[in-house]
């Protein structure tokens, strides 16, 4: 297994930080966006200095009933090959639910949702990973995800859960301990036993990153600085195994160079003070293929994710034996991660509606799951904006109504749910003109 050493995500919003940072043995990037063919200048410096690069991809959605996307599959095999990288990796999680499996529209959750620690769900992700494994040109790790809900009837921890798919499928597993710490503090589980559990051996590196409790509930912000709880289970983690890497997660609010610099020297304070002795573990082998998941066992699991997603997301009755008040505030959080992506996508949008955007965003996607990816889900937010008369602003909605027409071309495909309402705009805009 690669030798990492301590690492940063790379972000072009901290490109010049990460340049100028001491003792940055690798970097981890965002596999959605990087274009192989286009790699951004900065990152192709760190490269040239030597410096590793992983991508790390959050879309493939391992842990869905469907099997992965060839499409997608592709993509992460071409940027893991223009960036040299020695694996790639992706998140145990379900992204999105819905299609032919159970003859609904297909939803997307524009976030990482828990896999249920069933039977059924890791005979279908170990099936997902032999695909994945197959399709890549370098080994696969995967990433145990932050949960604020637990899926009722689970039959396995998650240590266990783990590490029968390491078991099973061979792969390497990239542990997050902030993720450790949120479930401990959000589903009562003890860390410590986690790692217990885990087949160590299997560890291809470690994310380390910041958060924020309120309500009792803690949020994987990435945001904001890293706790010394976290550290701890980081702690936790070094007395059992000399982990091959190390990375520092910031997506937000990104603090001055000075602060990283900080949490980084914190996080190697804390692997050196671990098990100094640990030679690098060894790749773990592969697998032998298991029998193919029967169609009910898929369409089983599909149901049951497409039932809490639309709870979620499309103001259905929350599936039975789920916390209700932890699914509003799960509901809460994926309603302000959509917001907060598509303000990244259409940065404009949040500049013509100023302080509106949120409550009018928020308005919005109440019972209207995202079913095209953030790009279209801005164009279908300013479409509603629109064909409901706002702005109130009449120079906003000139505004919006430029910013509209430029991006949302002559004609919308048909096929797609927001084509009808880009027709009703359209014709409102030139009965406007018309008058």
């Amino acid at each position: 297994m690669v030798r990492l050493g301590t690492g940063i995500g790379w972000r072009p919003e901290i490109a010049d930080d990460i340049a100028r940072l001491p003792g940055i043995d690798w970097v981890e990037v965002v596999a959605e966006n990087i274009c192989p063919d286009h790699v951004p200048d900065a990152l192709r410096r760190l490269r040239e200095r030597g410096t590793t690069v992983v991508p790390h991809g959050v879309s493939l959605g391992l842990g869905g009933a469907e099997r992965p996307d060839p499409g997608r599959l592709k993509a992460l095999a071409e940027r893991a090959e223009a960036l040299g990288s020695p694996l790639v990796t992706e998140h145990i999680a379900f992204v999105r639910a819905g299609g032919p499996l159970t003859a609904s529209p297909a939803i997307e959750a524009g976030h990482l949702l828990p896999v249920p620690r069933t039977r059924d769900a890791l005979d279908v992700l170990c099936e997902n990973v032999r695909i994945a494994q197959d399709a890549l040109p370098v080994p696969l790790a995967v990433e145990n995800i932050a949960a604020l809900i637990s899926w009722p009837g689970e039959e396995m921890t998650e240590g266990q859960f783990l590490a029968e798919l390491v078991e099973r499928t061979g792969v390497r597993l990239l542990i997050d301990v902030a993720n450790l710490h949120t479930n401990h503090v959000n589903r009562g589980e003890d860390p410590a036993k986690a790692l217990d559990e885990l087949p160590t051996s299997a560890i291809a590196y470690v994310h380390v990153a910041g958060g924020v409790e309120k309500d009792g509930v803690w949020h994987d912000s990435h945001a904001h600085p890293v706790t010394q709880p976290v550290l701890d289970v980081l702690a936790e983690l070094c007395a059992r195994t000399a982990p091959p890497g190390v990375l520092l997660e910031r997506d937000e609010d990104f603090p001055a160079a000075g602060e990283l610099a900080g949490e980084l020297d914190a996080i190697r304070a804390v692997t050196a003070a671990g098990v100094v002795e640990g030679a690098v573990a060894p790749a773990t082998a592969s697998a032998a293929p298991g029998a193919p998941v029967p169609d009910a066992v898929r369409e089983r699991l599909a149901l049951a994710q497409t039932s809490l997603l639309s709870a979620l997301v499309g103001g259905t009755p929350p599936p039975e034996g789920f916390d209700r008040r932890r699914l509003r505030v799960q509901s809460a959080a994926l309603t302000a991660k959509r917001a907060s992506v598509v303000a990244k996508v259409a940065p404009e949008l949040p500049e013509i509606l100023g302080t509106g955007y949120r409550p009018a965003f928020a308005r919005y996607a109440d019972g209207r799951p995202m079913t095209g990816g953030y790009r279209r889900d801005a164009l279908a937010f300013a479409e509603q904006l629109l064909a409901d008369g706002r702005p109130e602003d009449p120079a906003a909605r000139r505004r919006l109504t430029l910013w509209w027409q430029e991006r949302s071309g002559p004609a919308p495909l048909a096929s797609h749910p927001a084509a009808r309402l880009a027709r009703r705009v359209r014709l409102a805009l030139s009965g406007r003109r018309a008058a």
